[in-house]
């Protein structure tokens, strides 16, 4: 695993066994905090019910996909001509939702979706499959510090809208034209004070039954849809 990391594999994600004080234990976090990897300490037991009794103390989470950069997302839309929509989730944690949203973006021709390295699931195998390929089609930027890529892509000329159910605003009466960045919220938790803060403005879905939400792949699919309507309505 060590020699992996070296070599550059993209490494999303280390479990380490609480208490684990080996040498190579050691050296492999060091590792991995040098290149930004995120690192966790968790029970032993939950390492052997994601690897088995057969694991070293360590689990490593490895990308399906590697990642681009921000950059490259807002010249993939400068070449298609195209105005640019871009997606970006805030505290995902389930890897259906995420593998949900890239495949609703290959759907719409989003020119490329946007993660948190921390707190944030990543490219997952369980995110390959859910997307049913989209995965190899839709490029996924993964960012530090999200409220800082906002404000990049504001400064891009983007807007930034945010799906929120405490927004006055119900999508259908927002005006989804133009270059867009549309920020989808963790499942529980919504957008982040912050990052709700760096929207230019929010949306909500109307919610007309008992459950007050919509699981966050949903969510994005219902609003991506509207701007596409809109945009193939808009002169």
């Amino acid at each position: 695993m060590l020699e992996a990391m070296r070599a550059g594999h993209p490494i999303t994600r280390l479990l380490v066994a609480k208490g684990g004080r080996s040498g190579a234990l050691l050296a492999l976090v060091a590792a991995a905090r040098e290149k930004g990897v995120p690192v966790q300490e968790v029970e032993r037991k939950r390492l052997e019910w994601l690897a088995g009794p057969g694991h070293q103390g360590v689990v490593a989470y490895a990308a399906a996909k590697e990642y681009v950069e921000l950059d490259d997302l807002l010249g993939r839309a400068r070449n298609s001509g195209e105005e640019p929509l871009l997606i970006a989730v805030d505290t995902l944690e389930d890897p259906h939702n995420l593998g949900s949203i890239l495949r609703t973006a290959d759907a719409v021709g989003a020119h490329g979706v946007i993660i948190p390295r921390h707190r944030n699931v990543g490219l997952t195998a369980t995110v390959a499959k859910t997307s049913a390929g989209a995965v190899e089609y839709v490029p996924v930027a993964r960012v530090g510090n999200l409220v800082q890529a906002l404000e990049a892509l504001k400064a891009a000329g983007l807007w930034v809208v945010g799906a929120d159910q405490s927004a006055e605003q119900e999508f259908t009466r927002a005006r989804l034209t133009g270059p867009l960045a549309v920020v989808i919220g963790g499942e529980g938790t919504g957008l982040s004070r912050l990052v709700r803060e760096r929207c230019d403005f929010l949306v909500r879905l109307p919610m007309r039954g008992r459950v007050n939400s919509l699981n966050a792949g949903v969510a994005a699919a219902v609003l991506l849809y509207e701007i596409v309507r809109q945009r193939a309505a808009s002169p």
